[in-house]
């Protein structure tokens, strides 16, 4: 994993970054939505501050890397590459801050389906994250995956650079909230109740503190017919 990140010079700097910057570089898909969406807001998008609002006053937007890598234990291709992660002061607090883009694409696969067959580096990287988080397997099995690893990288990037608080955050642009309820599932592992549009803190016990949200991103990011492609 490099550590020497060039300015961007806009959202076309993002593809390269992407795993597959054919495939997912598309109108109406995340990436696409998400790079236009950050690159042209005045620091923080304003649907992300205001949630941030609840951490501090007048969240600020230091450093911002698309398609940020945080390593995990199993695997050499176990690294979870998230959208982007930021660092954001808000009041007297500093917050690392992984986001999750979406719009119709799923959060990947759910555990039952993940686990199936699995490896012994997947069963030991799993278990790492549960005990970062202080989840207590076995976890339900429409549990997604994804959200699990991003919500991980959250809080090993908040120590690593000792924040006072980390945070993940699905920002989506689906005019419909499509998987809202696996998100809902998610956040209820850690006793607390998802709301649209809303930061909450978990019951994990850390340092960091820990937060999830869900943020509804300005729809005139996707393709101007309205029309989102199917996944």
């Amino acid at each position: 994993m490099r550590n020497i990140y060039l300015p961007s010079q806009g959202a076309e700097d993002w593809r390269r970054l992407l795993a597959d910057p054919i495939k997912h570089w598309r109108e109406g898909y995340s990436a696409m939505c998400l790079a236009h969406c950050w690159e042209s807001a005045s620091g923080l998008p304003h649907e992300i501050a205001r949630l941030l609002t609840c951490i501090g006053p007048l969240p600020e937007l230091l450093v911002a890397l698309p398609e940020h890598k945080v390593p995990l234990p199993g695997s050499r291709r176990g690294d979870s590459q998230n959208d982007l992660f930021a660092l954001v002061r808000a009041g007297d607090q500093t917050v690392a801050v992984t986001i999750e883009g979406k719009v119709d694409e799923p959060f990947d696969q759910p555990l039952g389906t993940w686990l199936a067959n699995a490896s012994d580096g997947k069963r030991k990287r799993l278990a790492f994250i549960c005990d970062l988080l202080g989840l207590t397997p076995p976890l339900p099995t429409n549990i997604r995956y994804q959200l699990l690893h991003r919500t991980a990288s959250a809080v090993i990037e908040a120590r690593r650079f000792k924040t006072d608080a980390a945070a993940m955050i699905v920002h989506s642009f689906s005019p419909t909230r499509k998987w809202f309820e696996d998100y809902a599932a998610f956040v209820a592992l850690f006793g607390a109740i998802a709301a649209p549009d809303q930061l909450v803190c978990s019951h994990f016990e850390g340092p960091p503190r820990l937060y999830v949200g869900w943020a509804s991103g300005e729809i005139h990011h996707l393709p101007q017919n309205g029309l989102i492609p199917a996944v």
